[in-house]
């Protein structure tokens, strides 16, 4: 399917709408004839001629004409801004879903600001050109054809005379309809960068005040805007070249009819209501070749919308539902990695990983920044696929599963932490919207959140900033695990949930989650030992591979990189064990 047809396919349901609204284009332009004839018949017949008794019948069909003609054009021009509005409202849709549908490979290649320029300016230039630019061409092409066909009527030589101008007008469209395109092309590349940047400034502002960069963003921003201004004025320049060509090939008509046409009044070859009836539909001739420019521009602008958006969507997600996908409405939660590896391009990140967790279970994940922490988790929620190996969920490969089902049953606090511009409440509730506000609270309290969201001025009722703006970072991420919690899920992954969090609010996290692991298999990705030493099984990755794996004491007794680790977080080791037997032999 090619980017023209994809649009008009939303236009095939308003087809019978569009061909009646084409009708009453049709008959808006042929009732145009009318004036121009009783305009020649009054001067023939009632100022030469002297029969005044037919002009007031004449004036009559002169008002009642343009009355019809106006009823008609405002009804037809109507039914486009309706059609054009529900289109693109049902576009806008389709796009929205094809972006949701979309996988981490598709963002992480494709910039925010471009994508938001897709829905938004590249939806009004489609819109505008089903609003106005259809019926404009149609209505004016009709017009020019109705007008050179009355003017053959009433004398075909003038008639000649006249459409003389048409190759040079065709010829002057041509050239701009290829010059304009890629103007339009650089002008919708600009907008999207744009768009982008003041997306990521707006976003980061903390970052730039922090920094104290306002200049140095205002002079990038300042790039950025000449560029597009550039863009738009490059375009007015084409426009500046062929537009007053056609305003001179309009012109030219009028000297044309005028000057041929008054000759042959003067030699008495055509009667002077004659010339009068053919001035009449002069502005029938000239309006068509005054529009043809500006009609010529929204139409190339239409075609590069077009193939900008549809070039976006029409990208298919590399992580799709099998074709005999397996559905669960609740799985255990035993997971195993089997000689999983994953690579981006040339770049290795896991290297042969195994492991099995059992339901119920709490693994922790510890390593150095970069080593694939992340990525485990990544994969088994298949927000991207393994390079080989395979990881399976109950003894079933996540590639044969459907992906909502799996996805449903993991509960997620991201590294990343975002949050709505909602309440509390609808932040935490995203992942079950229809829970009770019971629920909401039990959630809040196993993450430690329900003290500080009460001293917030509307309580759950507050409205947090865009991605959480006016939270702390350990708020964040507390409201952040509590959404995580309230899906109840069988695995739960909390990917560095509490490393913006005190100790002390971490130590009471983790001991309202002791209360909860035994239900669900738990992943903790952390930095620090307090985080995971309670764990059943912690894997230490290292360079995409797991180095070390079992509990906190047989990877002490390693003398490995957790040993190490343990360490720099809590001393000399051997002083640790002197304190805690101490401490034992107090009790």
């Amino acid at each position: 399917m090619t980017a023209m047809q994809w649009v008009f396919s939303f236009l095939k349901k308003y087809r019978k709408r569009l061909i009646f609204a084409l009708f009453l284009a049709t008959v808006t332009a042929v009732s145009a004839i009318v004036n121009p004839q009783i305009s020649g018949t009054i001067v023939d017949d009632v100022i030469v001629g002297g029969n005044r008794e037919i002009l007031p019948t004449l004036i009559v069909i002169m008002i009642l004409s343009t009355l019809f003609r106006t009823a008609i054009r405002f009804w037809f021009v109507m039914i486009f801004e309706k059609t054009s509005q529900e289109m693109i409202y049902t576009m806008r849709d389709y796009v929205f879903r094809k972006f949701m549908r979309q996988d981490f490979t598709f963002y992480n290649a494709n910039r925010t600001g471009d994508l938001m320029s897709r829905q938004t300016g590249d939806m009004d230039a489609i819109r505008h050109f089903v609003s106005m630019v259809i019926y404009s061409v149609y209505e004016n092409s009709l017009l020019f054809i109705i007008a050179l066909v009355m003017i053959f009527m009433v004398d075909y030589r003038l008639a000649l005379c006249m459409i003389a101008v048409m190759p040079l007008t065709v010829y002057v469209t041509a050239k701009q309809l290829k010059s304009v395109k890629p103007a339009f092309r650089n002008i919708r590349q600009h907008f999207s960068s744009l768009n982008t940047f003041v997306q990521e400034n707006v976003s980061g502002n903390r970052v730039v005040k922090a920094f104290a960069k306002e200049d140095y963003e205002i002079a990038k921003f300042n790039k950025e805007n000449d560029g597009f201004r550039d863009a738009e004025l490059n375009a007015a320049k084409i426009w500046k070249k062929y537009v007053p060509a056609f305003e001179f090939l309009a012109n030219a008509l009028t000297v044309i009819l005028y000057l041929v046409g008054g000759l042959m009044v003067v030699s008495g070859s055509m009667s002077l209501g004659k010339l009068v009836t053919v001035s009449g539909y002069l502005w029938m001739l000239n309006l068509p070749l005054r529009q043809a420019g500006w009609l010529a521009n929204d139409y190339q602008r239409f075609v590069t919308s077009v193939e900008k958006v549809y070039s976006t969507i029409s990208e298919e997600p590399i992580i799709t539902n099998p074709e005999k996908a397996i559905t669960r409405t609740r799985f255990r939660g035993d997971i195993e990695f089997s000689k999983v590896s994953y690579s981006i391009g040339e770049e290795k990140i896991l290297k042969d990983v195994n492991f099995k967790v059992k339901a119920g279970q709490t693994v922790g994940i510890i390593g150095s920044t970069g080593s694939g922490k992340s990525t485990l988790m990544n994969l088994l929620c298949r927000f991207y696929d393994v390079s080989s190996g395979e990881i399976t969920l109950d003894g079933i490969n996540v590639k044969n599963l459907d992906l909502y089902s799996l996805r449903d049953n993991i509960g997620l606090a991201m590294q990343d932490v975002f949050l709505f511009s909602d309440t509390i409440e609808g932040n935490i509730a995203y992942g079950r919207p229809d829970c009770s506000m019971e629920e909401v609270i039990a959630a809040a309290k196993v993450a430690n959140a329900h003290d500080f969201i009460l001293q917030m001025p509307d309580g759950y009722d507050t409205i947090v900033g865009e991605r959480g703006v006016g939270l702390s970072g350990g708020q964040k991420q507390r409201i952040s695990l509590a959404r995580a919690l309230l899906k109840n899920p069988p695995i739960i992954i909390l990917d560095d949930t509490t490393s913006a969090v005190d100790m002390e609010t971490e130590a009471l996290i983790q001991e309202e989650l002791t209360r909860i692991e035994s239900k669900h298999t738990v992943f903790i990705i952390a930095h620090r030992i307090s985080s995971i030493k309670d764990a059943d099984l912690i894997l230490v990755v290292e360079d995409g591979r797991i180095v070390e794996s079992g509990n906190h004491d047989s990877l002490l007794d390693m003398k490995g990189y957790y040993h190490r680790v343990f360490h720099h977080q809590y001393g000399d080791f051997d002083q640790y064990l002197n304190n805690m037997l101490q401490k034992e032999m107090g009790e």
